[in-house]
């Protein structure tokens, strides 16, 4: 990774690592007590950063419980409402639990709620791939402007924003570097 990958991406810090991790233990506790233990849970995490989100949840509930909890990606490239005036996107990899989704409690796993289109089309993705029992949603930030009537079960952090403002969201994972900001 190049230096600037590794650097803070410049503006507000909203939530160092420490709080990435203690929000991401209360969502895992939140989702075990909505769904009474971790039977028959499945996190699909939405690419890019929902993907590390979804495992460090499973580890939580690994610590917690002493179960392992299926996880995956779904990719939703295909289903976006943007394609035609976005550029160009690659199709991300989709992987999926070897017992599937049917029958089962999907929360669905993203770093940013914003407009409710990125879910829109993960609920337009999953009912291609089967009949889950129930989806919920966890999220690490909400951040408001709703352009559809989807809203989160499980939130790391509600941060009121503006329109203009834009919430960088960085995974030491995948960036090097661990927070998130406002610009």
């Amino acid at each position: 990774m190049s230096d600037a990958q590794n650097s803070p991406p410049g503006g507000r810090e909203v939530l160092a690592s420490d709080d990435i991790r203690r929000g991401l233990k209360r969502i895992a506790h939140e989702i075990l007590e909505a769904n009474k233990g971790p039977e028959g849970l499945v996190l699909l995490g939405i690419p890019t950063r929902g993907v590390p989100l979804a495992r460090r949840l499973a580890e939580v509930i690994q610590e917690v419980e002493g179960a392992d909890v299926p996880t995956g990606s779904l990719d939703i490239t295909m289903y976006r409402d943007d394609l035609r005036s976005q550029p160009t996107r690659p199709v991300e990899r989709m992987e999926l639990p070897v017992e599937g989704i049917d029958d089962k409690v999907v929360v669905l796993v993203d770093d940013v709620l914003y407009s409710g289109r990125t879910i829109r089309a993960a609920l337009d993705a999953l009912t291609d791939l089967g009949r889950p029992r129930a989806v919920r949603l966890a999220v690490l930030v909400d951040r408001g402007h709703r352009d559809l009537p989807i809203r989160a079960d499980h939130v790391g952090k509600n941060l009121p924003t503006s329109r203009t403002e834009r919430v960088l969201v960085r995974l030491g994972d995948l960036d090097g570097v661990e927070g998130v900001w406002i610009q």
